[in-house]
């Protein structure tokens, strides 16, 4: 009897791992599947690329990952001299489940992608040779934007300077290795709204500027937060964090804030007067991981309308403590 029991033990074991193994075997292999790349060829004209170089600076801020940031700094402003090398490493130290590494973004590299290979990368996370990248790059929003303003910065980016750096791929941890070809999702484009519409335009830009994912709290990729309501946890991999502000209408957040409040505290760092400040963290002096020198050139008018949205957010208490020692 027992020698039966063993032997459906054994061979529900055995299907069970055969199971599982085509089930890892598919994932890995069949997957991501979001389509093949679009057959398009971007246009080259001025206004287009004028409204890429927009976009990529001062609203998708697609240079703050894919440059280097100096950290001594306050905010960690990018190092112009070399934009859109990448190199900037996210891993374990920063509480990542893998080493991801951003991509050389100017021509030295994306010469060899199509159009349609970047259009496709920047909305579905899926790179030219169909690996699934890590939604550190916030593709899930820029998938909900008009297709227009993707190919504008696509424009913008093909008149980079090359910059001859070729960078680390990315490695994901075990599980993580498998589950990300999961992630990818095709995209849900939206039309631009007139700014005259200004909530709809607000909502519009504030995805585009990814306000919800740094402001929403998560943990290993699931939030676990109100919307907007901060709680956010950046490890700096230096024993410090920073946690990103409640920007709900509430007292906690931004109730008390006016319009003009809000568009100041961006605009502070386009004056001509401001100098950006040196930051000591060993010393507990606070540091951001808002690139608030990037989003400062953003227009008064696109700052307003997301100001307008956000009062139209569910009001949360949410008091945070900006900075501190990481657990």
């Amino acid at each position: 009897m027992k020698s039966k029991i063993f032997k459906t033990i054994k061979i529900g074991l055995l299907i069970l791992l055969i199971g599982v193994t085509a089930l890892l075997t598919y994932v890995k292999t069949a997957m991501p599947n979001v389509g093949p790349p679009p057959d398009l060829k971007v246009a080259e004209n001025p206004e287009l690329i004028a409204r890429g170089q927009y976009l990529a600076n001062h609203v998708m801020v697609c240079m703050d990952c894919h440059s280097k940031r100096d950290w001594s700094k306050f905010s960690g402003p990018i190092i112009h001299e070399k934009i859109g090398r990448g190199g900037e490493v996210f891993d374990q130290k920063f509480g990542f489940p893998g080493r991801y590494v951003s991509k050389n973004i100017t021509p030295y590299n994306l010469s060899k992608w199509t159009d349609g290979e970047i259009f496709r990368t920047i909305t579905t996370g899926v790179n030219k040779d169909n690996k699934a990248l890590f939604p550190v790059m916030p593709y899930k929003y820029y998938a909900q934007l008009d297709e227009e303003d993707i190919k504008a910065v696509i424009a913008y980016l093909r008149t980079l300077s090359p910059v001859e750096q070729t960078n680390p791929e990315s490695v994901s941890d075990f599980p993580l290795n498998f589950i990300i070809n999961t992630i990818p999702e095709k995209a849900n484009f939206q039309k631009r709204p007139e700014p005259s519409n200004t909530i709809a335009y607000g909502k519009y830009m504030t995805t585009a500027s990814g306000c919800r994912e740094c402001h929403t709290k998560q943990e290993k990729g699931k939030v676990v937060g109100e919307e907007f309501a901060g709680g956010f946890e950046f490890n700096f991999g230096n024993g410090k964090k920073v946690v990103s502000p409640n920007i709900t209408p509430h007292a906690s957040g931004i109730g008390n804030w006016t319009k003009v409040s809000f568009v100041k505290r961006f605009k502070t760092y386009t004056d001509s007067g401001y100098v950006i400040p040196s930051v000591n963290m060993d010393k507990g002096e606070f540091q951001t991981v808002m690139p608030w020198t990037m989003y400062a050139g953003m227009k008064t008018e696109d700052l307003e309308a997301i100001y307008e949205y956000l009062k139209t957010l569910k009001p949360v208490d949410n008091v945070v403590v900006r900075f501190a020692d990481a657990r």
